[in-house]
């Protein structure tokens, strides 16, 4: 039903009802003067009960809620480097940084998912595939913390930072390579832990 009524008619219906509720003598509890007359309201306060009753609740809250932005690291000085016509650098063009590393990051997550099935799919645990797995994660996971490096952290603003990241981030890689190697060999291994865990 609600389909067939036109939305001009459908919004003059609600503004009479929203006009007719700031506008009545009757005392209500949303109407803010509740003892005053319409008569003796000032145009301010009539005009705001109208907008308030007009508004739905969602936007109100999201009014109330707004706040100012505070952004993480302040303005730079602006400044222009070169003159204001100048070209923006162009990066040298390489397919180690461009499209083979694309092709190299899609391949290593899009084989993450039968490295991850194949173990326990087929009811053997093979050292190898084991391996690969666990080779695998830690390249996912190290290209996934570059990226989120690179994002946030640019090089132009914060070198030392940037530096330290880096570093911090090729650190953490080598230790948590050892500590997979280790547990590869002298333990039980990721998949059997895995299944250990699951069936615990």
């Amino acid at each position: 039903m609600a389909s067939i009524v036109r939305p001009t008619m459908l919004r003059q219906t609600c503004l009479k009802v929203a006009t007719k509720r700031a506008f009545s003598t009757k005392p209500t509890s949303s109407f803010p003067a509740i003892n005053k007359p319409a008569s003796v309201l000032s145009r301010k306060t009539v005009r705001s009960a109208f907008v308030k009753d007009a508004l739905p609740g969602s936007m109100r809250v999201a009014a109330f809620h707004a706040s100012g932005r505070r952004p993480i690291l302040p303005a730079l000085p602006q400044e222009i480097n070169g003159t204001a016509n100048d070209a923006a650098p162009v990066p040298t063009p390489s397919p180690t940084h461009g499209s083979y590393h694309w092709t190299f990051e899609r391949l290593v997550s899009a084989g993450l998912i039968p490295l991850t099935i194949a173990p326990f799919a087929a009811g053997s645990l093979n050292p190898a595939t084991d391996a690969i797995l666990c080779g695998a994660i830690l390249i996912h996971s190290h290209i996934g913390f570059e990226a989120t490096i690179t994002d946030y952290i640019p090089k132009k603003r914060l070198p030392k930072t940037r530096k330290l990241f880096d570093w911090g981030l090729k650190l953490a890689t080598v230790v948590v390579g050892v500590g997979l190697y280790e547990f590869e060999t002298n333990d039980v291994g990721l998949t059997e832990a895995i299944k250990r865990i699951w069936t615990a």
